[in-house]
């Protein structure tokens, strides 16, 4: 038997349950007064006609009584059924709150009210997110357990360059997602789709529909991104570039000039040895300063991957400290620590800050400090200095950048990309208690780089 055949005969039961028990609440009222009527000095035409008018008053008085039951609980139903449906419009009207069944219907108008506020909301929300995904310039796709398409938007249409409708139902491997399915989450490859080629990030999530595993599909486009960063790299790098040549070779033109006056003119000065050996020093001066110019720059973007060992923290800080011979530095304790890096990248990493802190003390008379703590994470080492502070700038970690009348600009932008080689991070910061800076430089316990 179906359930709703189940629900007819359990309501067809509960009627004749509550039609019997109302002819029974009757029944002992209805036999007493027949008894007496009966048994009444009543002619027979009288006592027929009472009797027959207490039988009508019986069944009629039942027969409401049932309705009276039966209704409410109809409509009970009726209600509940639309909830059940998905209709959150019906509603029970002249609805009394001073009795049980008006209480129930009262409940049940504020369960529709408030089913029909989440429908609406939840409907806006779709709406929103449908328009969202459809306006967004990155392919959405959801794939259902079994690998189909179950969500295809506009972007994804166009990077397949098939409509919606026909790629709905069909596996991603056919639909030509082959090639991203197999690249791992977050990452990126170079491949030609229908719709256009470059190079694509390939993001997947995974997420339950209907109790069922699905997984989102996300791919995205960096290609101009990373042209526009490429640009915007080159640009900076000839920008430095020009600088620093132009700076090296606007005197030496000069010079150059001037010397060939000298040796033209006739007669010739005097002095002309004196001048060729003052111009040809400034002349090898500015050529060694581009040479070293050059050459730190190639240091810097031939920097190899770590090559990580067992670095002894006390022992490396106390060593590097120990190279700087200008002025004392002060090493402050926390105990021993080992991690586990690159040793020779971290002593020019640490000889770069404790030279920079140095370089400030010096102009100052103050002192230099570094110390590290470890607390079963990673380490965080700190060098201070009492020196003027660093300026606000947002430059101090671009490559060959100074604020030193004689500086390089390597330090610092090296110092960094060997911290961030090392999964790590290294900042630069006026001290808040004190003047001067303080350089925090956070490594993880086994630095082993990014990749």
């Amino acid at each position: 038997m179906t359930p709703r055949g189940a629900r007819r005969r359990r309501g067809r039961s509960f009627e004749r349950r509550v039609l019997h028990l109302s002819f029974l609440t009757g029944a002992l009222g209805t036999g007493v007064a027949l008894a007496l009527v009966w048994t009444g000095d009543y002619t027979p035409k009288v006592r027929w006609t009472l009797a027959l008018f207490l039988l009508v008053g019986w069944v009629v008085s039942a027969l409401a009584l049932r309705e009276t039951v039966i209704r409410p609980v109809q409509l009970l139903s009726n209600l509940l059924s639309a909830l059940r449906e998905g209709d959150f419009s019906l509603r029970a009207q002249q609805v009394e709150s001073g009795d049980a069944m008006g209480l129930a219907f009262l409940e049940v108008n504020a369960l529709a009210g408030m089913l029909q506020d989440q429908r609406i909301r939840a409907f806006e929300a779709t709406t929103l997110l449908r328009r969202v995904m459809e306006e967004i310039d990155v392919a959405v796709f959801a794939l259902d357990g079994e690998g189909r398409l179950r969500l295809v938007n506009r972007a994804g249409e166009r990077l397949l360059d098939t409509p919606a409708a026909r790629l709905l139902g069909r596996p991603a491997s056919e639909a030509g997602l082959a090639p991203t399915l197999a690249v791992e989450p977050g990452g990126t490859l170079r491949h030609a789709f229908p719709g256009g080629g470059g190079r694509w990030q390939v993001r997947r999530a995974h997420f339950r529909l209907e109790g069922r595993p699905h997984e989102l599909l996300v791919i995205g486009n960096v290609s101009r991104v990373l042209r526009e960063e490429e640009h915007q790299a080159w640009e900076r790098l000839i920008r430095v570039l020009s600088h620093e040549i132009n700076n090296s070779l606007a005197p030496i033109h000069s010079i150059a000039g001037t010397l060939r006056g000298l040796v033209d003119a006739d007669p010739r000065p005097a002095d002309l040895d004196d001048d060729l050996r003052s111009g040809l020093g400034v002349i090898g001066t500015r050529s060694e300063a581009l040479g070293r110019f050059m050459a730190a720059y190639a240091r810097m973007a031939r920097l190899p991957p770590p090559e990580p060992a067992p670095v002894d923290v006390a022992a490396w800080v106390r060593r590097t400290a120990a190279l700087e011979t200008r002025l004392a530095v002060e090493v402050v304790s926390s105990g021993d620590a080992t991690i586990h890096a690159d040793p020779d990248q971290l002593d020019q990493l640490l000889i770069n800050l404790l030279r920079n802190a140095a370089d400030a003390a010096l102009e100052t008379g103050g002192g230099v400090r570094v110390g590290w703590s470890r607390d079963n994470g990673p380490l965080v080492l700190w060098v201070e200095d009492d020196g003027p502070g660093v300026p606000e700038s947002a430059n101090l970690f671009v490559p060959f950048f100074t604020t030193k009348p004689q500086g390089t600009g390597i330090g610092l932008a090296l110092s960094r990309q060997i911290a961030e080689a090392h999964g790590g991070t290294l900042s630069l910061e006026n001290r808040p208690d004190a003047r001067g800076a303080r350089a925090l430089l956070v490594l993880p316990a086994t630095a082993d780089g990014d990749g």
